[in-house]
């Protein structure tokens, strides 16, 4: 009934066109690799064996396409994966219609999509399994970021403590008594100087190379 009404949703918007919609992954894979299509919405557990198969598919096809976890209110044990997997949305299943269509848009144009909450729980995950001796897996080398986490000075090395964290520049203005656009331009000083392209990405690095934890 979800797929359906989501599919019957999408459909009636006038920038989607549905390929298909099933809840079988070799249809689906047959598809993916037919259409190319520009999104992905999954509704299995990323660790599942369906979106295991959806993501060894894109990868064998050396496609390009994004996808959003669609997940349900007992699915934050699959946000880690989910990430690792490279998908570029989680989304909660009960989020409103408008957030939905708001986040495929901004993931079509090549953004990430995790709300504050998803954010600091991938962040919180990750530090945990990292803390267990798992070390981050290969999110690092996986986003393709340099080792110039040396380069940063004691102050970027602040922000991007509080980046993982999940705060905003605002946020994080108010806490170093500087103005958001000298929080703008340290961050964008630590993209270049990373080459993370985005906070997500940031987050993921600050984690992998234990730096979320920095004041």
């Amino acid at each position: 009934m979800f797929r359906d009404g989501l599919a019957n949703l999408l459909a009636g918007q006038g920038d989607f066109e549905v390929v298909v919609a099933t809840e079988n992954p070799s249809i689906a894979i047959e598809h993916i690799r037919k259409t190319k299509p520009q999104i992905i919405l999954l509704g299995w557990p990323a660790s599942s064996a369906g979106s295991q198969k959806i993501f060894s598919a894109i990868q064998d096809a050396k496609l390009a396409t994004p996808i959003i976890m669609l997940v349900g209110e007992d699915g934050k044990d699959d946000f880690v994966e989910a990430v690792k997997q490279g998908c570029c949305g989680i989304v909660p299943k009960q989020t409103s219609t408008e957030l939905l269509l708001k986040s495929i848009r901004k993931v079509n144009a090549g953004e990430f999509w995790l709300d504050r909450m998803t954010t600091a729980d991938v962040i919180r995950r990750l530090a945990s399994k990292k803390g267990a001796g798992n070390g981050g897996g290969n999110t690092s080398s996986r986003l393709g970021v340099r080792e110039q986490s040396s380069a940063l000075s004691q102050r970027e090395r602040e922000i991007v403590a509080l980046v993982a964290q999940g705060l905003k520049n605002k946020e994080m203005a108010e806490r170093m008594f500087i103005s958001e656009q000298t929080v703008k331009n340290h961050l964008h000083n630590i993209f270049d100087k990373l080459g993370v392209s985005d906070r997500l990405e940031l987050a993921l690095y600050a984690i992998h190379h234990n730096l979320h934890g920095n004041r």
